[in-house]
């Protein structure tokens, strides 16, 4: 700005300015009001700019510190994840570990294993005619033993196997039992009948068909009967009626008293004509110890179950019956789970008290053999089981 306008502008804020010079002034502060607003608008605009590209650069770092959180955190939760995931690892195999050997320890202590084989296998023979289990135990981590094995019949000389039967136990607690039967039972009604004495022969129960059915069968065939008397035997007294046939004594049913004064017994007590040996009837024969290093070291014994005369020792396969009830009877728990419709307090009671008395046998041999026990007067009814090809060794009388 000039000198010279600036003395105008003086004299125009005085009121001595020209008329003309005052016009010109006015123009020229027009022109510089106009540049003014221009430049506040610049002004503005720059200021605005310098505003966003801060929010701009806020807001990217923003994001930036938004984003390593976010990894941050992630990688926290899979670390946690991870180390839950161990714990409970760590937990459930420390866990496996302490139960398998306590499950060692009380399966093995006392044989205890041993003797849950022996009552169960036990409480199938002494109530299951013809039938016998082989069982194994397989001890596992959680407190459990698996009983199980193939269940077992005498068909002529061949011994048969007719299915599979299993048994959980916890902690010495039966827990589930099955039988699992692998083929189809030809025989049908396979039970005994009570002798009832002075039973009219009209209500006697008619086994015609039955002696029918084995007529029919080829005579190159072995078969399973069941048979009912007229009369009580004692364990002697129906060995020797046998003693001199051509057949094989295979079970024998026994009175227990009330519960089987019934005309039909589908649920028989008896025992098998082998008797039951338990440990303690075992004879040790031989005895070896092994060692290896300082602790380690295994015994291994031989032992021979005791000699019988096969039509004979009536006495010693009674009190085998006798001891095999009661050692049922102490493991109630167990054989009540398989064989739940007995009582055994009732039986054993009954069986002290009025002796071994047999009203019913399972035999087998070949099919010509048994036909001729329908001449027999002692025998009141028969019901013909399992059959099958010709298998036979025969019998010495």
């Amino acid at each position: 700005m000039s000198e010279e306008f600036k003395a105008k502008l003086r004299r125009y804020g005085e009121g001595t300015l020209a008329d003309e010079d005052r016009d010109e002034v006015e123009r020229e502060l027009e022109k510089m009001e106009a540049y003014q607003a221009y430049l506040d608008e610049l002004m503005d605009e720059e200021k605005q700019a310098s505003v966003d590209e801060k929010n701009i650069k806020f807001g990217k770092s923003k994001r930036n510190r938004s984003g390593k959180e976010k990894k941050i955190i992630r990688r926290g939760k899979w670390r946690a994840r991870i180390s839950n995931t161990l714990t409970v690892i760590s937990a459930f195999l420390m866990f496996l570990i302490i139960s398998s050997i306590i499950t060692a320890i009380f399966y093995g202590t006392g044989e205890r294993g041993e003797t849950y084989r022996d009552v169960v296998s036990s409480a199938i023979a002494v109530s299951q005619p013809n039938t016998i289990v082989h069982l194994s135990s397989d001890s596992g981590p959680f407190f459990n033993m698996n009983l199980q094995g193939g269940i077992i019949k005498q068909i002529g000389d061949a011994r048969i196997n007719v299915g599979d039967y299993s048994m959980k136990f916890l902690l010495g607690w039966p827990r589930i039992y099955s039988y699992s039967w692998t083929y189809e039972r030809s025989g049908t009604g396979n039970y005994f009948v009570y002798p009832i004495e002075n039973q009219l022969a009209e209500n006697r129960m008619d086994d015609s068909s039955e002696w029918k059915k084995l007529e029919k069968l080829p005579e190159g065939t072995v078969g399973e009967a069941y048979l009912s008397f007229e009369q009580f035997f004692t364990t002697d007294e129906l060995l020797k009626k046998f003693q001199h046939k051509n057949l094989e004594l295979l079970w024998f049913a026994a009175d227990t008293g009330p519960r089987t004064q019934e005309p039909l017994i589908n649920d028989p007590l008896g025992f098998p004509s082998t008797p039951i040996w338990h440990a303690d009837d075992m004879k040790v024969t031989q005895e070896s110890k092994k060692k290896w290093g300082w602790f380690g070291g295994v015994t291994s014994r031989t032992s021979v179950s005791p000699s019988f005369n096969s039509y004979g020792d009536g006495e010693l396969r009674n009190a085998n019956f006798l001891k095999t009830l009661r050692l049922l009877q102490e493991y109630k728990s167990i054989s009540k789970r398989v064989i739940p419709f007995i009582d055994l307090d009732d039986s054993i009671s009954y069986i002290e008290k009025n002796g071994v008395k047999l009203y019913g046998a399972v035999v087998t041999g070949p099919v010509k053999e048994l036909l001729k026990l329908k001449e027999e007067t002692w025998v009141s009814d028969m019901r013909v089981g399992e059959v099958r090809l010709w298998n036979w060794r025969d019998r010495e009388n």
